[in-house]
């Protein structure tokens, strides 16, 4: 594979700056009333999985860590002027509950069992400073039903080295009332455990 030096150091800078475990423990505690303690986790896969750079997340309350309320499993394509995570659900997803955190579950999962998440990948670009500023693609193409309404989704994250805020909002497809989401502010993340040795950079 060959890309551009720019683009490949920009892909192993948010490679390593989002594989960890990322809690929002410090926002939860100041504003209880208004967030939960959630973590999110963000596993690099096996290279063999992709046969490139992938990674298995979880949304996980702190106080259920082996019952996640989302999960996924992305693939980190490098595109020269941006980099792209493809997005991918999982059959049967609570098979593989903590898989962030027990390397055994991790490994159980294969690639026949995940499907794309059409119109669902992210985007993202150097920010201003030492961060990166993520979105869903453009389309609107990201539906996500809630309470029987079809809903797409507008997802909006900036990475550092040690934090993850990010802001998902649902919106009516045709009227583009905001039907569900923060309407706070985004969760702010900070990182409490770095997986970061694990990539495989060494094999691309």
């Amino acid at each position: 594979m060959t890309i551009a030096p720019q683009a490949s150091s920009d892909l192993k800078t948010l490679c390593q700056w989002m594989a960890g475990d990322f809690s929002n423990r410090k926002q939860s505690d100041d504003r209880p009333t208004d967030f939960a303690h959630i973590h999110i986790f963000f596993r690099p896969l096996p290279f063999e999985f992709f046969n490139t750079i992938g990674f298995y997340s979880e949304q996980v309350y702190d106080y259920d860590l082996w019952s996640p309320y989302r999960q996924g499993i992305h693939r980190v394509v490098d595109k020269g002027d941006h980099i792209l995570i493809e997005n991918f659900g999982m059959n049967d997803p609570m098979l593989y509950a903590g898989a962030a955190r027990d390397n055994n579950i991790l490994n159980s999962i294969k690639p026949d069992i995940i499907k794309s998440r059409q119109g669902c990948s992210m985007v993202f670009r150097r920010g201003n400073g030492d961060s990166f500023i993520g979105g869903v693609e453009p389309g609107n193409a990201c539906i996500i039903p809630r309470d029987g309404v079809m809903t797409y989704l507008v997802s909006d994250v900036e990475v550092t080295e040690s934090t993850w805020l990010s802001l998902d909002r649902g919106f009516h497809p045709e009227s583009h009332e905001h039907l569900w989401g923060s309407k706070l502010g985004p969760l702010r993340f900070e990182k409490v455990q770095n997986f970061a040795a694990e990539l495989p950079f060494d094999r691309l």
